[in-house]
């Protein structure tokens, strides 16, 4: 018999089993993967599936998921169950499998319960059909299919994470229960005293089956008989719902994925000074019976990486507690672990040994280094190669300290330790730069390759520039970084990229968000069949919803019917001269609560051709002030007119448009970017057309000189700047609204 096929007497099945929801209207709870436009509601309502894995706690609906889809597809669906069902079982289903298909031409989705009780070679005997398309795969689990599940099938199936039903969730399915005629309790009346049925949904803890059961035992075990008599009330009482559930289990696995969460936020609750946090996870690992040595070596390594030198003691006192522990034990021993954590949690915090790694990466890196020759060993090699020799002994110097060379040649000058301003590293800080900064104005400036042989004043400027001239690619993958830091994204999210452009946001965004969706808008048909190209290579179900659009258009088209999670714009107002209702716009498109995100380069405060010239004066072959003065009156007309829109707003101005638009909790940061840009004559023949657009420099200059002076001033520029490798900024806005 299939797991799905209902009994003749219905009644006689258990309740949880009876109320399993038949479509994806009856199912409650998991909104964050099977409300209206996220991927799996989509799969399912297309009956185009792919390979699924569900993943989550008991009673949280992964069999009943599988129920609707049974209930909704147009292929055949069979089921096993691992723990019942070996290779043997497996091969019949599959050749059933291969006969409708090739006789039929039906597919077959299979679902496999608990797919993880099965040993990787059960798992392999599936993957050559799950490749094939012979079936399609469902599998369901509770524990971390990336740890449990053959890393092949994993690969190629869609995994949804569900969570713990919420209260309001399980209050529902109560309700669902007790008014359903036909499968539940609807025909008859029941009715629970204040706080009894409260007390069922508390205590369930997150569990539809555990709820079901106990409403069940609750109602069946009150009154003379069931089914009651008629025109008779059954009254289920707070005692009564309280001898139903009887109490709540710890959900915890010592080998499984809860043991490691629990154990992560536990020690991330250290990590961030929470002292009650700490307590209740501990208190949870403790009910659960893990292992105190345990998470005493969690205490022991946290000692380190996240206390470390701002309170050295943390150590000694970890140590110390897990000493007392092995000589008291438990129950006593809890008091030993309560002090360790406690003690940690409350401690100042540092992650200055984290600066061991980056020493790390830097050796993995770097040629063979070698030892400065006054570090050397002079024990053996003094006389014949002059080991040791000039190396100063910092006990014969006042203080025990003197100033000299400890690392390689090629890291004068590289920073590993970066001590916090908390607890006893604050105390050390200042020593600490003090003398680093005095060992380095102590070494030759050849001795640092980063260090520009400038006059005095440059000196500090050269050396900052050498660090930022970096590549218009690095720039790119900090933005990116940026944004999807700010934006948060959970794989559920529906996210909506406009002025998609090349897809630098839009491809990781899809990758973030593969439960939910994404849609891309592009005001360029070039553009869009670019990015439609490219998305022929992601599984159709995969694929973001690309549209050539304006953001107006495709409001109006969504209003009260698409809302997003998070809205990302990068560079969409440039050009635009009402740019508040632009933003109305987008915040019309939000979910309540939802983010937008815009990415603005301000032009007003990027890099002028004036500046560059600047830098040259003083130089043999140093431009004409009149020259100078001549762009600093082109620019006043570009950047400082009213008239621009590309130029005549700045963070301020975008600040205030966020508010007005209907944004709160608005926060806006500027980054510079500084890269090393080569000006070619091209450029400067672009800048300078006379016939360019509206505010470009060849445009404005016709209203100041003849064209005759411009094409006389590019050949100057020309002259001056082509070819030449100049320091460029641009000033970048990352401005978060939360709708």
């Amino acid at each position: 018999m299939d797991l799905f096929t209902s009994s003749n007497d219905i009644q006689h099945q258990p309740l949880a089993y009876r109320m399993r929801p038949l479509t994806l209207e009856e199912y409650i709870g998991q909104e964050h993967i099977v409300s209206e436009g996220h991927l799996l509601r989509r799969m399912i309502q297309a009956d185009q599936l792919l390979s699924l894995i569900f993943y989550g706690p008991p009673g949280t609906g992964k069999t009943t998921l599988a129920r609707v889809i049974a209930n909704s597809t147009k292929s055949v669906f069979t089921s096993m169950n691992a723990v019942l069902s070996g290779v043997k079982t497996l091969r019949e289903e599959i050749d059933k499998a291969k006969e409708r298909l090739s006789l039929h031409g039906r597919r077959t989705i299979l679902f496999v319960d608990e797919i993880h009780r099965w040993n990787k070679a059960q798992q392999d005997a599936l993957l050559p059909w799950v490749e094939n398309g012979t079936v399609i795969l469902i599998g369901a689990t509770t524990q971390n299919p990336y740890f449990e599940v053959n890393s092949a099938l994993v690969s190629r199936s869609r995994i949804f994470q569900l969570k713990e039903l919420t209260k309001d969730n399980l209050k529902n399915i109560a309700l669902q229960a007790l008014g359903n005629a036909a499968r539940g309790y609807g025909k008859y009346s029941i009715e629970f005293e204040t706080g009894a049925l409260e007390h069922l949904v508390d205590i369930a803890n997150g569990d539809a089956r555990s709820l079901l059961n106990a409403i069940e035992l609750a109602v069946e075990t009150t009154g003379d008989t069931f089914p009651p008599k008629d025109n008779s009330q059954i009254v289920i009482s707070l005692e009564t719902a309280e001898e139903s559930i009887q109490k709540k289990v710890v959900l915890y696995d010592k080998e499984g994925d809860y043991h490691f969460d629990i154990i992560s936020a536990f020690i991330k609750s250290i990590r961030g000074s929470d002292p009650d946090a700490s307590l209740y996870w501990l208190a949870k690992m403790i009910k659960a019976g893990e292992d105190p040595h345990f998470i005493f070596r969690r205490l022991l390594i946290s000692a380190s990486e996240d206390v470390g030198i701002a309170d050295p003691n943390g150590l000694v006192i970890v140590e110390a507690a897990a000493a007392a522990f092995d000589r008291v034990g438990l129950p006593e021993g809890r008091y030993h672990l309560t002090h360790a954590a406690l003690y940690l949690a409350t401690a100042p915090k540092s992650n200055s040994a984290l600066g061991f790694f980056d020493a790390l990466k830097t050796i993995e890196k770097e040629q063979n280094s070698q030892v400065p020759n006054h570090l050397k060993d002079a024990g053996r090699d003094k006389e014949g190669f002059g080991h040791g020799e000039g190396y100063l002994y910092p006990h014969a110097y006042r203080d025990h300290w003197v100033a000299q060379q400890y690392l390689p040649d090629s890291l004068q000058g590289k920073i590993f330790y970066n001590p916090s301003g908390t607890g006893y590293e604050a105390e050390i800080k200042n020593v600490v730069l003090r003398k680093r900064e005095a060992q380095i104005e102590s070494q030759n400036p050849s001795s640092f390759p980063e260090i520009l042989t400038t006059s005095p004043p440059d000196k500090n400027r050269n050396r900052w520039f050498e660090k930022l001239q970096q590549g218009r690619g690095e720039i790119l993958k900090d933005i990116q970084k940026t944004v999807f830091t700010l934006a948060e994204i959970r794989s559920h999210h529906i996210i909506l990229n406009i002025n998609a452009g090349s897809g630098l946001l839009l491809w990781e965004a899809a990758r973030r968000a593969r439960e939910g969706g994404i849609y891309g808008l592009t005001t360029s048909p070039d553009t869009l069949q670019y990015l439609q190209q490219y998305g022929n290579q992601v599984p159709e179900m995969e694929r973001p919803i690309l549209l050539n659009q304006k953001i107006s258009d495709f409001a109006e088209q969504n209003k009260g019917k698409l809302y997003f999670d998070i809205i990302i714009g990068r560079n969409t107002l440039t050009r635009l001269e009402n740019k508040l209702t632009y933003i109305k716009y987008m915040q019309s498109l939000n979910t309540p609560g939802g983010k937008t995100i815009l990415i603005e380069t301000l032009l007003s405060e990027s890099t002028r051709l004036s500046s560059l010239l600047t830098e040259l004066t003083g130089a043999s072959n140093e431009p004409d002030q009149a020259l100078i003065d001549l762009l600093i009156k082109v620019e006043k007309n570009i950047y400082q007119t009213d008239d621009n829109p590309m130029t005549n707003w700045n963070e301020k101005d975008l600040i205030n448009w966020m508010k007005e638009a209907g944004y709160i909790e608005i926060n806006s940061q500027k980054k510079i970017y500084k890269e090393q840009r080569t000006i070619t004559k091209k450029d400067i023949e672009n800048w300078f057309d006379p016939d360019g657009s509206e505010y470009s420099y060849g445009a404005v200059l016709v209203s100041i000189i003849g064209k005759k002076e411009i094409k006389q001033l590019k050949v100057s520029l020309i002259k001056y700047l082509s070819d030449k490798s100049f320091p460029w900024e641009s000033t970048i806005c990352f401005i978060t609204g939360k709708a």
